[in-house]
């Protein structure tokens, strides 16, 4: 009965088998992966630290990533805040001791203006909603949003390859030193995971390491949503992952 509604008064389908009803109908939640895993993609940029990604960029993820980017669908937020939490979780996992340092989950920043075009921040706002699944799971540990990025803007990036993409968003990420005091003072030390909705040639992910090391705050990992399918040899730095 509470999918016919949906559908009656808001004309809402499964954005993954197109069934009326909820915007993600149950059966098509539950077929969305539980673990993630190692995401290298193809080429692997220079130094670019560890990267995982709970899902694939395709199907029904996809709809979701976009949806809550472009469209407005804020309620995507939940479900993908959850798949962002698992990337992080498995990106933390060999931690000896959870409750020692916090976990600082860094969004990648939006463009300038794009956040404000849109009403709200996205990756940021899947960030926030992952911290509060890992802190409701994980009580003994301190996971905080911590927004040290900014960028002074860059082109759109579709369309572009690897080389294209890194040359695109090379030095245009920063950390105000405002925000990294404000940090200092409440955590001054912790580990930091960068976080992105999707994982695609890496570029953008290894600007924003880059612009963490710059400011001694080395990044542990990099968690996304998910991430593009590429292809290719065996896993590890230089060779491809198809994300599980």
């Amino acid at each position: 009965m509470l999918d016919e509604a949906l559908d009656l008064f808001l004309g809402s389908r499964c954005v993954g088998c197109d069934e009326p009803g909820r915007m993600l109908c149950p059966s098509c939640r539950t077929a969305l992966s539980r673990r993630a895993a190692v995401a290298w993609p193809t080429p692997v940029p220079d130094g670019l630290v560890v990267p995982w990604a709970t899902e694939t960029y395709d199907g029904a993820v996809r709809a979701l990533v976009v949806g809550h980017k472009d469209r407005g669908q804020w309620s995507h937020r939940r479900v993908l805040g959850e798949l962002l939490a698992e990337a992080v979780r498995a990106a933390v996992s060999d931690l000896e001791d959870p409750g020692r340092e916090p976990l600082l989950l860094v969004p990648v920043p939006s463009r300038p203006g794009a956040g404000r075009q849109r009403g709200y921040e996205a990756t940021a706002a899947l960030v926030r909603a992952a911290a509060a699944r890992l802190r409701r799971e994980q009580r003994r540990r301190v996971v905080v949003t911590a927004p040290l990025l900014v960028s002074r803007g860059a082109a759109d990036q579709a369309g572009l390859d690897a080389g294209g993409r890194a040359a695109n968003v090379h030095r245009s990420m920063h950390c105000p030193s405002r925000a990294l005091a404000r940090v200092a003072r409440r955590w001054p030390r912790g580990h930091v995971v960068v976080c992105d909705d999707v994982l695609t040639t890496g570029a953008t992910a290894r600007e924003a390491q880059r612009a963490l090391e710059a400011v001694g705050l080395p990044p542990l990992a990099i968690a996304a949503v998910a991430a593009t399918r590429r292809r290719g040899g065996s896993d590890g730095p230089g060779r491809d992952r198809l994300v599980a």
